[in-house]
């Protein structure tokens, strides 16, 4: 047997290269198989998308994404071409010739990688044989109504058809990895190990599918772990066929990844099987950065939601608009895997706490969870309305004093204030003053519900009374549809929406990573995120101090519900006692916590990944050194020597106090030495770099 190649970190176009001159890199091919590419369903697109371009720069033309063909998608998303691998385009006749669509093209997303889509209805007409080959590999039975799992085995066949067409063509050479994200597509990697293909397999779960049943079901899910009769509980759900095809895709890969910590353990519990290497979801931070100007977006954004408030709370507007703060918390509507429960219980907690203190800060809290709904809600219609009546009143009146003012300074007079006005002009604004008059509260939703009566969010509110009252600190506002910049209520998109706000609230039960406060901290806005987040834990894990950097982490795993509620609570209170210095501080802070989440970090642990299972798929080929995943070791945010005055020291709410206190805060914090300190802690980019000449590096000898 001829020696093993061992795997270096060399590179030519960032393709790991061994030393074998029979094996040119430039034949090794990465595929990444989901039914999310240009599918958008949730979260895993967003991970595909973001990374798309830093793997792209990666791997070059070597890179291909592989998903269904929805035309509806591809209409907007896809650019049609040739491939320009023979390889591949012969692969791809061979289907189309036996009567399966498949069309090549590159998505139009930073990094433009090339995407293969399987028509999924060209070919269901092969399901029942294709249901049958699947029961003989893995006795697995798919129910006939179950549409998406049958469309998940018409899919994993196609991938698994492709494949083997494909390296039939390569004589047995390792040419190939497959990644495949989540069990839609890992039928697909069942049968290629099935059918013994010289293809490399990945298997990546963000989230169990046992796990999300379970914790929607309110259930104590991550003390009883190691409790739970796994087979009872997805046969009892109905999904026990789905939860088979997910565990045989883990157990059947070369390489089984997960999105964080906290989903490994799941994992290993639910599917029976601990992840090789965890491989954190990052952003393609360029889509965010706004450089210094991200304080001055908040600052034009939190003005266009003023005026959203200034129209629904019309007749009830008597709070200062300055001295409000804006929360949200948005995400699939998920009640208690999100966190509403929690978050509802703590704004009551919240708003007694800011009334007992006669506080002057109102919070105005917002719930963006797509729900069924009929249309706008008539009251907030006309919120609107009479908030745009008002400002043109107001302007119609503002014009014609100007121009009496103008007119009389020309003649060299001082106008008498009391006749510049007429009894017109009088009328008009009494009249306007009149239409402001309501006879009902501000309402809590923005649409009329379908299901009004039995919506958990609305029977919360209902059960803990913020119906908007004027003695309320604590406002609520359900918009139970995504937002949009074409919108006639609140004209925004998610991405200005949130810099718009000064904390996004996510205490989750149930979120294998979190992209949410994820994209508020890329954002520079603070977030409120927990300890059974992926992304709470990655933080934990990089930030000495996260409170101080705008990242509050509730504790929901060893503490009980009441008390990580009070938690959450005394972090919601802590929040509106800073004055507006201390959040400019903070959010300068959070923003540069963006470094960590970057892709070009991130991205090392999918290449460890990757190497990995060519060493396990080809042993006699590749060989590896033992080691751990790569470590980010110094690369941790420590907690900053320069931290604003305390709340309950400095209890302003506005700019505006004395001197002497400010001059003690500037002398504490200099934001240039603090992010040159920061920047010292992130080490430099992860890259593959060429060798020093004489010295060969095995593949777990990472540089940081």
């Amino acid at each position: 047997m001829p020696l093993a190649r061992s795997l270096s970190m060399t590179s030519l176009n960032g393709l790991p290269q061994w030393e074998d001159e029979d094996l040119p890199v430039e034949d090794l091919l990465l595929f990444e198989i989901s039914w999310e590419v240009t599918n958008k369903v949730g979260g895993i697109y967003t991970v595909i998308q973001t990374k798309a371009k830093t793997t792209a720069d990666e791997w070059g033309e070597n890179y291909f994404l592989i998903g269904p063909y929805f035309e509806q998608n591809v209409k907007t998303q896809v650019e049609f071409c040739e491939p320009p691998n023979p390889a591949i385009k012969k692969a791809m006749d061979t289907m189309k010739s036996q009567g399966c669509q498949a069309f090549f093209g590159r998505w139009l997303i930073e990094g433009s990688p090339y995407v293969l889509l399987f028509d999924i209805g060209s070919a269901a007409w092969n399901l029942d044989k294709w249901k049958g080959e699947f029961w003989e590999v893995s006795n697995i039975g798919i129910p006939f109504h179950d549409r998406e799992a049958n469309d998940a085995v018409i899919f994993g066949s196609l991938t698994a058809w492709f494949l083997k067409e494909l390296s039939c063509q390569f004589d047995d050479k390792p040419s190939i990895i497959a990644h495949f994200h989540e069990w839609q597509a890992g039928v697909g990697l069942i049968l290629s190990r099935s059918q013994k293909l010289p293809v490399a397999t990945i298997f990546t779960t963000h989230a169990t599918l046992l796990g999300r049943y379970l914790c929607a079901a309110s259930i104590d899910f991550y003390n009883n772990l190691d409790q739970f009769d796994i087979d009872k509980e997805a046969g009892e759900r109905q999904i026990y066929h789905r939860y088979c095809m997910e565990r045989a895709s883990v157990h059947c890969a070369h390489v089984f990844t997960t999105v964080s910590q906290i989903t490994a353990t799941e994992a290993e519990h639910m599917l029976k099987k601990s992840p090789d290497v965890v491989t954190p979801n990052g952003l393609n931070i360029k889509k965010f950065s706004a450089m210094h100007e991200f304080q001055n977006l908040h600052s034009m954004y939190k003005a266009r939601i003023q005026e959203f408030i200034r129209g629904h709370f019309y007749g009830h507007l008597d709070f200062n608009l300055d001295k409000t703060l804006f929360f949200f918390i948005a995400g699939r509507y998920e009640f208690s895997n999100k966190g509403a429960d929690m978050f509802l219980e703590a704004l009551s907690r919240l708003n007694f706490l800011l009334r007992v203190h006669k506080t002057d800060v109102t919070v105005v809290v917002f719930f963006i969870m797509p729900a069924k709904t009929n249309n706008f809600n008539v009251e907030t219609l006309k919120g609107q309305a009479v908030r745009k009546q008002l400002w043109d009143t107001a302007q119609s009146v503002k014009e014609k004093f100007g121009r009496k003012l103008y007119n009389a300074l020309l003649k060299g007079e001082i106008p008498d204030l009391n006749k510049i006005l007429d009894r017109d002009d009088i009328t008009i604004m009494k009249r306007a003053i009149f239409s402001t008059q309501r006879h009902s509260l501000p309402p809590v939703t923005t649409h009329n519900m379908i299901d009004d009566s039995n919506d958990p969010i609305l029977n919360t509110i209902r059960r803990i009374g913020l119906f908007n009252n004027r003695t309320d600190r604590v406002k609520v506002i359900l918009h139970p549809e995504f937002l949009s910049s074409t919108s006639p209520l609140l004209p925004l998109d998610y991405e200005e929406f949130v810099r718009g706000c000064h904390l996004g609230v996510f205490p989750s039960y149930y979120e294998p990573w979190g992209y949410t406060p994820a994209e508020c901290t890329v954002m520079g806005i603070p977030s409120v995120t927990t300890n059974l987040s992926g992304f709470g834990c990655f933080m934990q894990e990089h930030v000495a101090d996260p409170a101080a950097y705008g990242i509050y982490i509730v504790d929901r795993r060893f503490r009980s519900p009441d008390e990580s509620c009070n938690q959450l609570t005394q972090f919601l209170y802590g929040f509106c006692q800073q004055n507006r210095r201390q959040r400019i501080i903070q959010r300068n802070r959070t923003e540069r916590l963006s470094d960590l989440l970057d892709w070009r970090y991130l991205g090392r642990y999918y290449m460890h990944a990757r190497h990995l299972a060519l060493s396990r798929a080809f042993p006699d080929k590749f060989e590896m050194e033992p080691s751990a995943p790569p470590k980010t070791e110094g690369f941790r945010f420590p907690r900053p020597s320069s931290v604003p005055p305390s709340p309950s020291a400095s209890q302003h709410s506005s700019p505006h106090h004395s001197e002497a206190e400010d001059e003690d805060e500037d002398e504490r914090y200099d934001e240039d030495e603090e992010a040159e300190r920061d920047r010292q802690n992130i080490k430099s980019p992860f890259t593959l770099g060429a060798l020093p000449q004489g010295k060969k590096k095995q593949h777990g000898e990472y540089r940081n």
